[in-house]
């Protein structure tokens, strides 16, 4: 067992991916440019919005138009963030079983701060105690740079701590902060693709991280 999880948001607690495909098309669709399908953008995620519409909009930053795609993106997304999006089956028996073994549960997201201070809010707020999103302006570059995750750890210092993600970025994440990192495989990757890209230990099922059924 483990005194502090740290958590991924997308793809490891919540299942965001249809609301962030409908939010990148609305801009896309706005802005006059051709929409992505829901598996283009499941490989855009992972590294922040910015890098998600670089990704999604032709030519990325030098298209002219990639601004105010941007933030067209992020004015949809914050009105929508909560029409599809839910946790994935077995995430809140998890984190309450963690909780109920007086273990410390935090967020760590490349989403913007306030996206995921309110999504954490919404669907966790009995359970998630630190909420760390993307805010280079007050010095948090966001993940593989191991910033969130310190200041989760500056705030819950209790140790021994682990990460738990659902992507490459994750664990690189959990390197660069020195911490073990679990790697779930119900998120937005394949068990496949974390282990070329250095998974050391995967989980099944959200259970297996709380010792629930068996699992």
């Amino acid at each position: 067992m483990y005194a502090t999880y740290i958590f991924d948001l997308d793809g490891t607690l919540l299942d965001t991916l249809g609301d962030l495909a409908a939010a990148v098309n609305h801009a896309l669709r706005f802005h006059g440019m051709p929409e992505r399908t829901t598996d283009e953008v499941r490989c855009f995620v992972g590294n922040g919005v910015r890098r998600l519409m670089q990704r999604a909009v032709p030519d990325g930053e030098a298209n002219p138009l990639f601004e105010p795609a941007l933030e067209t993106f992020k004015a949809y997304y914050l009105e929508h963030q909560l029409d599809t999006t839910r946790p994935y089956p077995g995430i809140m028996e998890m984190l309450h079983a963690l909780r109920q073994r007086g273990c410390r549960i935090a967020v760590v997201s490349n989403k913007f701060q306030t996206a995921t201070e309110e999504l954490c809010r919404h669907f966790f707020a009995d359970t998630v105690e630190v909420a760390i999103g993307e805010n280079e302006a007050a010095g948090i570059h966001r993940k593989p740079a191991p910033d969130t995750v310190l200041e989760v750890l500056r705030r819950l210092p209790q140790r021994p701590a682990v990460y738990v993600g659902d992507s490459d970025v994750d664990i690189l994440t959990a390197r660069n902060a020195h911490l073990p990192c679990i790697s779930v495989l119900w998120g937005f990757r394949s068990r496949e693709f974390l282990l070329q890209h250095g998974a050391t230990c995967l989980v099944e099922h959200p259970g297996a991280l709380a010792g629930l059924n068996g699992k």
